[in-house]
């Protein structure tokens, strides 16, 4: 059984989540608080302008980029959902409840968009996808809430059920548990996880979904438009909602703010899985303790080794993505050239599914691997990252490899792909490619320690270093030396993400010391040198 863990950390302006997989990085993803625009937020925006050539519409919801509404995403009954919206803002409707609104007839799905919309009125929408590269956010007309086991469609007035529920017995109760208290008007989405689920769990999050759908419509009051009604789980919530079941085995916080989070999250959705989470109370963070900052760094940027000899050479382009597969100096005698291709292709092919879901790269995917003459091959390639892929939560499709080795894969995207730059701006010469000598590196630090302990009066210092500067440090019993020197204990961390001569100051209190800018800082010890001399 795989084994998955979950890693979510903050710090001061975002959150990092990490998934593992047999202590292997599968999934990455960063929310920042300046980021305020995320799939599932629900807006009352202002169409734009319309485009007749694209039967869609431009529509404001306050992001830069307008957003885009296709004629296909308004949804059937969006007339109804309109018209409530407009009774609503004129006080007509006083509650949430849709139980005696009359429904009107379905849009037509060939119809013209210029029928329904015009500049400048207002529409319900939701986020179905975020701004991509040059693109706005895409809308959808179908408003849907999101919860543990079902998602609540507002005007959709039908109860269906998850196809990956296979039984028929199992799909015919759920059916009719939910039919049983579903309110009218209202459709209910069974999603795979209510598998064997009681009646007062669906129920209970039936009711939360209510609650949201009621805050929603309490919101839509006002004249300043466009506005957001409500918005989406943060992404820590999101994705243990749509992820947590009985085969995760641990969630570590990185703090004591994120352990509440989780426990209140867990209890909210019903689930006794309080003892699964695990606070990080080590000095190093979370990241680097576990070694995650390190898969990060080794498995992104555009060479992407693999065991063996073989890398990955990964390309982005507007239109696509574009994977090539190498094969370094795996070479084994013992095998012949085809052979040694075979491997070499499945090996990858195991790579490239991951970093399709560590990226997470959308759109259009054309992989080249290495040329193998036998069909039979070909068809154990295909196989195998068939089978690699159906890990993957996001829908895509495969092609078989053509007759030039290439495999093409298109893969649903919802976000903009998570990117990383793995090179590091050097912290000694800050880009200069120039540093101060290396033998006054403790020179430099012992300075810093003098304007801080003396002109600041900073309590509870430490100091993090690289490993090779740590035992240097110990080793010359610098500590001690300078607790006799400033009457007051410095402690020492060792940092293995460091550079060789990479140091930072921390204090008990206030955390990381940002006390000059490296243009203050050398002219701090130019001075220094100078009045030593």
């Amino acid at each position: 059984m795989v084994r998955k863990e979950l890693f979510i950390d903050a710090y001061e302006d975002e959150v990092k989540i990490a998934l593992l997989e047999d202590k292997v990085l599968v999934e990455l993803h960063k929310e920042r608080d300046t980021d305020s625009f995320h799939v599932g937020d629900i807006f009352i925006g202002r169409v734009r302008r319309i485009i007749s050539g694209l039967n869609a519409a431009f529509v404001d919801i306050g992001h830069e980029k307008d957003a885009f509404l296709h004629y296909v995403d308004l949804g059937i009954y969006h007339r109804s959902m309109q018209n409530y919206v407009k009774n609503t803002l004129s006080g007509h409707h006083k509650n949430a409840s849709l139980v005696n609104m009359r429904l009107e007839n379905p849009l037509p799905k060939d119809g013209n968009i210029k029928e329904v919309l015009s500049s400048g009125q207002l529409v319900l929408v939701q986020i179905a996808k975020e701004s991509i590269s040059t693109k706005g956010p895409r809308l959808t007309g179908e408003i849907a809430f999101a919860g543990r086991y079902l998602v609540l469609m507002p005007f959709a007035d039908k109860v269906s059920v998850s196809q990956k529920i296979r039984g028929l017995d199992e799909r015919n109760r759920l059916r009719k548990i939910v039919t049983s208290f579903r309110p009218r008007n209202m459709g209910i989405i069974v999603r795979t996880v209510a598998k064997g689920q009681s009646e007062e769990v669906l129920r209970k999050d039936l009711e939360s979904l209510l609650c949201n759908w009621n805050e929603a419509v309490g919101n839509i009051s006002g004249i300043k438009f466009p506005k957001r009604l409500i918005a989406e789980l943060g992404r820590a919530s999101t994705i243990m909602r749509d992820m947590l079941n009985n085969t995760f085995d641990t969630i570590y916080a990185g703090n004591k703010a994120i352990y509440d989070e989780i426990l209140t999250y867990l209890k909210s959705i019903s689930i006794d899985k309080g003892e699964i989470v695990r606070l990080h109370k080590g000095k190093m963070p979370l990241f680097e303790y576990y070694d995650i900052d390190k898969q990060i760094k080794s498995s992104f940027g555009k060479n992407v080794s693999i065991k063996g000899g073989i890398y990955l050479v990964i390309e982005h382009t507007e239109a696509l993505h574009v994977i090539d597969i190498n094969s370094g100096h795996r070479v084994s005698s013992d095998n012949t050239q085809e052979m040694n291709a075979v491997e070499v292709n499945l090996r990858a092919a195991v790579e490239v599914a991951r970093q399709l879901r560590l990226r997470d790269m959308g759109g259009i995917i054309v992989v080249d691997f290495i040329d193998m003459r036998t069909a039979a091959h070909r068809k154990e390639l295909y196989k195998c990252i068939s089978v690699e892929m159906q890990k993957d939560k996001a829908r895509h499709n495969i092609l078989p490899p053509n007759k030039f080795g290439l495999v093409q894969i298109t893969r649903q995207r919802v976000r903009p792909e998570v990117s990383i730059d793995v090179r590091e701006c050097c912290p000694l010469c800050n880009g200069t490619g120039m540093i101060s000598p290396t033998i006054l590196v403790v020179d430099e630090i012992e300075n810093s320690i003098q304007m801080l302990l003396q002109s600041q009066n900073i309590s509870g210092l430490c100091i993090s270093v690289h490993p090779f500067l740590y035992s240097y440090l110990k080793e010359k019993h610098y500590r001690w030396k300078w607790l006799f020197k400033y009457k007051k204990w410095i402690t020492l961390h060792e940092r293995t993400a460091f550079h060789l001569l990479e140091y930072k100051f921390f204090s008990k209190k206030t955390g990381e010391i940002n006390f000059w800018t490296p243009k203050e800082k050398t002219l701090f010890f130019q001075e220094s040198n100078t009045d030593e001399i």
